[in-house]
């Protein structure tokens, strides 16, 4: 990897300045980390993989009229990204019950919800991203509610483009998070789907045997990571179908 300057460094990924004004590029790390941070791993290839499941869902998102901060892949590990405004929230998708709504509301792990739930975290690892209403994202200007009103509606077609490809495969989207920064041209800003979509971001649970295929794998020591995350990019056709897990995937190009 070239030297560069270094833009950020967050758990999973590094932001080193782009080639050209207003571009970075995303650098997708092997580390997994869970509880904020508490446990941590190195999983041989798993950044390889994020980056390419990341692009195909990201590319898949800039075909059907959803804006995104992707522009292209650069190598195996990496993407060049448009530099965008982030809004410090994480906006969380729920078709079922699982994780922490499982468990603030005493639902049962699985339970189908009468529709699709957005919530929204305060994105700050200091904080543990607490879940907060939408009155604190207005009362301290986070985000307007035009902007709400936008992240909803683009949180929601992303789940319907995700459920389906997910559904064509096998997998049953349980529940994902995204990020969304915004794009100014002049006085107006695009809100874009920013960050990634990864298992590292997705609950996939196999729909016949309920298996999980996404970092409760790594949460709750189910097994290998890298070999559930190798599972869905195989489904989705990122890898070749004889491909088995390898320390570091052979990818198609």
């Amino acid at each position: 990897m070239a030297r560069r300057k270094k833009f950020y460094e967050g758990k999973a990924k590094i932001l080193y300045e782009g080639p050209e004004p207003g571009t970075l590029v995303q650098y997708f790390k092997d580390e997994a980390t869970a509880g904020n941070g508490q446990k941590k791993e190195v999983f041989e290839g798993k950044g390889v993989l994020n980056n390419r499941l990341s692009e195909f869902f990201m590319q898949g998102l800039n075909q059907i009229g959803v804006p995104t901060h992707f522009i292209r892949r650069l190598n195996m590990r990496e993407q060049l990204i448009r530099q965008v405004e982030m809004i410090p929230l994480e906006v969380i998708v729920r078709n079922f019950a699982a994780g922490s709504m499982a468990q603030r509301l005493g639902l049962d792990e699985g339970a189908q919800l009468p529709r699709p739930i957005v919530e929204f975290c305060y994105k700050d690892d200091r904080l543990g991203d607490p879940l907060v209403p939408e009155e604190y994202i207005l009362a301290f200007g986070w985000a307007s509610q035009q902007d709400l009103d936008d992240i909803v509606a683009l949180a929601l077609r992303v789940n319907d483009f995700l459920s389906g490809v997910f559904h064509g495969v096998g997998i049953k989207l349980v529940d994902f998070k995204i990020e969304v920064g915004r794009i100014w041209d002049g006085e107006y800003p695009t809100l874009v789907v920013a960050d990634e979509i990864s298992p590292d971001s997705c609950r996939l649970w196999d729909i016949e045997t309920g298996r999980k295929l996404d970092k409760d794998v790594f949460r709750k020591d189910l097994g290998s990571l890298t070999e559930a995350y190798t599972e869905v990019a195989r489904r989705l056709g990122v890898l070749p179908s004889n491909v088995t897990h390898r320390p570091k995937p052979t990818l198609i190009n």
